[in-house]
């Protein structure tokens, strides 16, 4: 009986099947696909210009602080206990935070301003590359192969076609608008790699909530030093400002958190080919909540979402599936 139950496998937790990773990610996709319209809503409602960086940092600043101390308070009341981390915690946190929230966030959020929500959605596809790479170029916990770099090839067609293709005619792409949002990705793929390097040692959950406390309250303190405000434009009736504002720290707490709970769980490989569903659920919400039809045409934005989804599944295609359709041929 004891040979019996030591020999028996020990079960998966649930984010590390199929069912709990897909349930997961493709959450986690669509609070951050909503995000995209969602943040320029709020630029109106607040009444933050485009050139108003500082009113910028302020805003992003005060959602992920908003997000942070949801999660915060959220895992204290569920644990009966004060979710508070440990010294050992502090330089994660702090290394956490650069990335995650105050380089990606103030490179996202000035571009973001100056482009359309389609565009940088599909531009923020590129992050599920990135993620490949920098796990085996940088991180070394991957392996990077022939395939893996014909997928990041093909799903990198579909961000240039995006721009070079709209509707505009030619090439659309300035530094301030899809330039930024574009680097903003490469600070979000090293933070999904050290999320995952640090979830080895640290409570990824305490980790998300935390980096978005301290590095929502240097955006927050950096805009505001520097002449920004945070306010609703409509001070009669603030209160669609204010719900708008606590689902954009929703939007934060919910997706990071899963996001962060899946890469405990799974190979980054494994959590990245998701992230295809943020530009899809981006185009699909900024087309219905701002009504930008009009930015890529309908063929356009398809045939880049395809190719963008193209490269992720040849990326995320496993080598012994291939290995064995070529010994049955």
């Amino acid at each position: 009986m004891i040979a019996e139950e030591e020999n028996t496998p020990a079960k998966k937790p649930f984010l590390a099947t199929t069912p709990g990773v897909v349930l997961a990610c493709l959450a986690a996709c669509f609070l951050w696909g909503s995000a995209f319209p969602c943040v320029k809503i709020g630029y109106e409602l607040f009444g933050v210009d485009s050139a108003d960086v500082p009113s910028i940092l302020a805003f992003a600043g005060t959602r992920f602080v908003i997000a942070g101390l949801m999660v915060v308070a959220g895992v204290s009341l569920a644990a009966r206990r004060a979710f508070v981390p440990e010294r050992r915690d502090l330089p994660a946190i702090g290394v956490l935070s650069l990335f995650q929230t105050v380089l990606q966030y103030i490179l996202f959020y000035v571009g973001l301003a100056n482009c359309a929500g389609v565009t940088s959605s599909i531009l923020e596809a590129s992050n599920s590359f990135l993620c490949v790479l920098l796990a085996a170029l940088v991180f070394h916990s991957e392996r990077l192969t022939g395939r893996k770099v014909l997928g990041c090839l093909v799903g990198f067609a579909g961000v240039v076609l995006v721009n070079v293709a709209g509707e505009s005619g030619g090439l659309s792409f300035t530094l301030t608008g899809e330039g930024m949002v574009l680097l903003s990705t490469v600070a979000a793929a090293t933070s999904s790699n050290l999320a995952k390097r640090f979830s080895r040692e640290h409570d990824p959950v305490l980790l998300s909530g935390w980096q978005f406390v301290i590095g929502g309250a240097v955006l927050l303190v950096a805009g505001l030093a520097l002449g920004g405000h945070v306010a609703p434009a409509d001070a009669a009736n603030p209160l669609p400002a204010l719900a708008l504002l606590a689902y954009l720290g929703f939007i934060s707490a919910g997706a990071y958190s899963l996001w962060s709970l899946a890469l405990a769980a799974n190979p980054v490989s494994r959590v990245a080919v998701f992230g295809f569903m943020n530009p899809v659920f981006g185009v699909l919400l900024s087309a219905v909540l701002l009504g930008e039809t009009n930015v890529v045409s309908p063929m356009v934005a398809v045939a880049a979402l395809a190719l963008v989804s193209l490269g992720i599944v040849v990326v995320n295609r496993p080598e012994a599936a291939a290995g064995s359709a070529r010994r049955e041929a």
